[in-house]
């Protein structure tokens, strides 16, 4: 009877230390299962160059949201970037979204300046002014050869 009840208190400490890794294995991976904590914005860009999806979409230096995919809008030959934004974070329609490089050579971020529009971005809707990445090797060639 001994062995039985303690066997049982091994099994229910597994099953207990499997939903805590499960639980914390969803946390950790940003899955929304229960409700949406975010919606979609999105952005035309000339250049990306660098940016990845799962980049940080910053306003003031405040993390906001991620890159959740970037395609090529096939009709006009230019980036297409889809962002989560969270869903506390309100979007005026004349947001400028920039992308920007986090030090000299660290990683693309989308960097987006609010502006003073009472009308709000909807989800799904898109942000119509964007700034494209510097190409940083692009600036050094210009000024070797003395085209700036």
């Amino acid at each position: 009877m001994k062995r039985s009840s303690i066997e049982t208190s091994v099994g229910i400490f597994v099953l207990i230390g499997i939903i805590c890794v499960g639980y914390l294995t969803i946390r950790i991976g940003k899955i929304e299962w229960l409700g949406k904590d975010s919606y979609t914005i999105y952005a035309r860009f000339e250049s990306i160059s660098g940016l990845k999806p799962g980049a940080q979409v910053e306003i003031a230096g405040i993390q906001v949201g991620t890159v959740n995919s970037i395609s090529l809008d096939q009709e006009r030959q230019i980036a297409l970037v889809e962002m989560k934004i969270k869903k506390d974070v309100v979007l005026g329609d004349d947001v400028i979204a920039s992308v920007k490089t986090a030090g000299m050579i660290g990683d693309k971020y989308i960097k987006i300046s609010p502006g003073g529009s009472d009308i709000v971005l909807e989800p799904g809707e898109m942000i119509t002014t964007t700034e494209p990445s510097v190409d940083l090797e692009e600036l050094i060639s210009k000024y070797i050869f003395g085209d700036v």
